[in-house]
């Protein structure tokens, strides 16, 4: 189980760092749309719309990642109170209950639309410049996909608690800026030995 978890972690982290690189092209996108628009005077007829695209791709594909990480948003004001074996035991019939048959139901939906949107070329009718969108289409079936085998592994992580009482993490590979800088400023408060 935990080389099934440890495979879906860094599955799930690998495409969602490769992803994050479109944080960059839509920056770049961005500037140069300001750039011509104000600048030149001669507007594009598809920078927002392959900004749009762009940031669903990624917004879709992080998802896995951030569920390995534990990154999703919970109510867990009753949750974080509990024992981490009652805590697995809630998370496991919840991924049951709820996560699989909806990410199930993305998968199969997504492969429907995305089929249909690449037998006829499908292209944004909100472009002048007709982008052709069925390929951005095709990321919602491989989220749901990744977003699947990360459930799997979410899974193991809940039955590996309930075993032995305590969260398998997932390995750290970035922090937030804001614990860094908290962590700096406490090492510097300390006194000098």
């Amino acid at each position: 189980m935990v080389s099934f978890i440890r495979f879906a972690d860094a599955l799930s982290a690998w495409f969602g760092k490769a992803f994050a690189w479109l944080i960059v092209l839509m920056t770049f996108g961005t500037a140069y749309e300001v750039f011509v628009r104000y600048v030149l005077n001669s507007p594009t007829p598809w920078a927002l719309d392959v900004s749009f695209i762009m940031y669903g791709a990624l917004f879709m594909i992080g998802g896995a990642y951030t569920l390995s990480r534990g990154g999703h948003v919970r109510g867990d004001f009753l949750y974080r109170l509990w024992q981490p074996r009652t805590q697995a035991k809630v998370d496991f019939v919840l991924y049951l209950i709820f996560f699989f048959p909806g990410i199930t139901a993305l998968v199969f939906a997504g492969w429907k639309y995305a089929s249909r949107s690449w037998q006829y070329g499908e292209v944004s009718v909100n472009s002048p410049a007709g982008i052709p969108i069925y390929q951005f289409k095709t990321v919602i079936v491989a989220a749901g996909l990744l977003l699947f085998v990360q459930g799997i592994a979410q899974l193991f992580r809940c039955v590996l608690c309930i075993r032995t009482g305590h969260w398998l993490e997932a390995e750290a590979d970035v922090e937030e800026t804001e614990t860094i800088l908290i962590q700096e400023h406490q090492h510097e408060q300390e006194p000098q030995r």
